[in-house]
Order: structure tokens, then sequence, then C-alpha cells
């Protein structure tokens, strides 16, 4: 393997280890290096051997393959081969030997290879060819925040049928386009990459937002704010990625102070402190809740809503929820280490949240405005727009806002 910059194929060749090496031999035609790992967790001998052993994975991960065979806590299994891939991966990858990686699998070979998958880098070619893709509830757990390519075999692969074959040769079409040019290694500029969540109901700010910045040459990169998408954001903005926030919708926070349907975890509104980069902070959607329908309790069903379609209704929040929300948003950002400003609109903080709307209540804003405003450190300036989130006049305050702090 010394000197090959290729591709990695995670599997367990005890279950899948023909099916395995059809895909190795194809991404070989191909013109690319197929480079097998074996996550197989039993000590047993096989006919053909990976390039990398399950037993070295073992050992890569605190653990022995003899040991993980002893064992019926298939949990703690999953684990240690999965850590020993990760450490063995990254070893390649800073060796600069690994251009794309591919896992093939059903319900425990898709969560081992999809969680190896979860530590590569934003733009390295990732692809998951699942039989158990379809089940429910399962994809967002392969996906999480990572960029995966989730491939639905529809199949079991169990046998080299015909139909599985094509499969298989389709994943590795798949990833053979993906590793062409320069898709593999995308060139950021930190200092004008330019982060912004962003949801529906403020999509007009944020596209007026996002136009006046990249008149300026600055790269904004959108951030769907709905649990996942901000999620992903602040990962990437702890690896040093982005130089700047516009974090429109930070709604995520609260949702996971209830944990509803928005969660964004317990590190949302802390990365950017973290690493001291400039941040402008809004409340699109900070004074909704998003419970799942079915956990509606009789006091949900009671509160002022407002339907965005068929699936997705919005709650009003009361106004010792917007108390609660606004200590935490004063409490995470005042830890930050850079240039903060929060830009709110006194009008409603969306466009379902404006005059004549079932959830519209300035007043009741104001309890979030004050108690965050008394909160904050003097360092961060709360600016008021008297307007709506999608008026023209709020874009204006936030564009001057950003601009002032990204100098």
């Amino acid at each position: 393997m010394a000197g090959v910059k290729g591709v990695i194929i995670l599997a367990t060749m005890d279950t899948k280890g023909p099916e395995a090496l059809y895909l190795s031999d194809k991404i070989k035609a191909l013109g690319e290096e197929p480079i097998l790992m074996d996550m197989s967790m039993r000590d047993e001998k096989r006919e053909v051997r990976a390039e990398i052993s399950a037993e070295e994975v073992a050992k890569a991960g605190g653990s022995g393959l003899e040991q993980l065979s002893d064992s019926d806590d298939l949990d703690v299994n999953m684990e240690v081969m999965v850590a020993g891939a990760v450490q063995i991966i990254h070893r390649l990858m800073r060796e600069g030997r690994v251009n794309g990686v591919i896992g093939i699998g059903g319900y425990r070979g898709s969560f081992m290879a999809t969680a190896i998958m979860h530590s590569l880098p934003f733009g390295l070619p990732k692809v998951m060819v699942s039989s158990a893709a379809a089940l429910p509830g399962l994809s967002t757990r392969f996906f999480k925040t990572s960029d995966i390519m989730i491939f639905h075999s529809v199949i079991e692969m169990a046998g080299l049928t015909n139909l599985l074959k094509n499969v298989l040769d389709r994943a590795a079409y798949a990833l053979s386009g993906m590793l062409q040019g320069q898709v593999a290694t995308p060139i950021m500029d930190k200092n004008k990459g330019i982060a912004m969540t962003m949801l529906g109901p403020c999509e007009i700010c944020a596209r007026t937002v996002r136009t006046a910045l990249e008149n300026q040459g600055y790269q904004v990169i959108g951030f769907h704010a709905t649990g996942i998408g901000d999620r992903a954001m602040e990962e990437m903005i702890a690896e040093g990625l982005l130089g700047g926030v516009i974090d429109l919708a930070p709604g995520g926070v609260g949702e996971h102070l209830y944990g509803f349907m928005r969660d964004a975890g317990p590190n949302r509104l802390e990365s950017a402190g973290k690493v001291g980069i400039p941040q402008i902070i809004s409340t699109c959607g900070v004074n909704h809740i998003t419970p799942s329908k079915s956990k509606y309790t009789a006091e949900h069903k009671g509160r002022r809503r407002y339907d965005l379609d068929k699936s997705r209704t919005w709650l009003r929040m009361t106004p010792n929820e917007l108390k609660e929300v606004s200590e935490i948003f004063a409490e995470k950002l005042n830890k930050s280490l850079g240039l903060v400003k929060v830009v709110i609109p006194l009008k409603g903080w969306s466009s379902i949240d404006s005059p004549g709307r079932p959830t519209y209540d300035p007043e009741e804003d104001a309890i979030f405005i004050k108690e965050l405003s008394r909160r904050l450190k003097k360092e961060i300036e709360v600016i008021q727009a008297d307007a709506n989130m999608e008026d023209p006049e709020f874009a204006k305050a936030v564009i001057s806002a950003a601009l002032d702090v990204l100098k």
C-alpha cells in the first residue's frame, strides 16, 4: 500500500466477503485503488484477507479479535471496531493515502460504517450502500451531520445475483464520479466563509443578506436550522472552517431545552464564541416551539398556533419560556471571545409572526428582549429594529451590523 491514494471499502468480510470483493474489483476496474477494511467481529479463518484485517482494526480500537469473539456485548464490540477503523483511516489520511470511503452492509454494518464516516471531513466522498436504509427512523441516524450519500440497495446483500451486482456497480460508478477533478478537496478562504442559519419564515431576509455579503466578496454558506443543519454548522465552525456567523434562526437553543423537533443539541450557539469569530444573532423562530404532534399535552393543544403546512405546526411560547430561553442565550453569548451583535425585529420574528397572524405578540416578545438585554455583558450590543423579520428595513439592519463586525 506504500504510496497508494485509494478508496477505503468498509465491510464485514465474514458475512459480506464475496460482495465486498466484487465491489473492490469493480472500483479497481474504474481506475481507483481499493483498500478493503474488514469490520468483522468474529475470530475465524477467511479464505480471502482484506488489505486491512479485522485483527488490525480491533487492535487499533484497544482490544483483540479473540476477545470480541468471546463477548456477547455487540454494542461494545461495534464501538471497538469503529474506534479502530477511525484511528487507521485518519492515519492513512494524514499520509495522503485516502481519496474516498464506501461501505456496504445491513443494519449493523451500516451503523458501523456510517459512524466511521461521521469522523471524516466534509467534502471527502462517502457512500453507504445499505439494505437497512429505508427502515423507519434509521436514515437520519446514518446521516447525522455528515455529507454521506446513502445508497438504498433495496435487496439484501446476500449472494452475488445479477440484481445485487447492478446495485454495487452503480454505487462504484457513483463514488468514481465523485473522485473526478477537485470535487473531493473543496477549498474555502476561512475569512470569507460566513455561516448563515435560515428557515422558510425568514427566507427573504436571508436572501437579501446573502446577496449583500456576496457583493462584498464573502461566501455565505446556508444551514437549514431545523436541528441537524445547525448542528452541522456548529461542528464546521469548531473545526475552523468558517470566519463568521449570521445566526438568523437560533431557535434550536430553546428546542433543546424542551426536547422538541428542532433540537440542535447542547452546543448550539457556542462554537463561534469559543473560536472567537464574529457573530450576528437574531430571533427567527425563537418565540415558537415545535413539539411532536403525537406528544402534545392538553396545554399544548390550547396554545396559539400557526400551521406552516399539513406536517408542521409552530406553537407560541409562553412568557415564562421566553424568559428561560433568554437566560440561556445570555449565558452562551457572554462566553464569546469574538465580537457579537444581537439584532431583533420589534414587529414579529418571522413571516408567520406578523400583524394579523394568530401567534403575533410583540408585547410578550419584549419579555425576551428585556431579559436578554439585562443579562448580556456590556460589550454585546442589542439592536432593535422597528420592522418585521422579513421587511427590507430589518435586512438592512442585519447587513449593517454584519459588515461592521466582519471588518
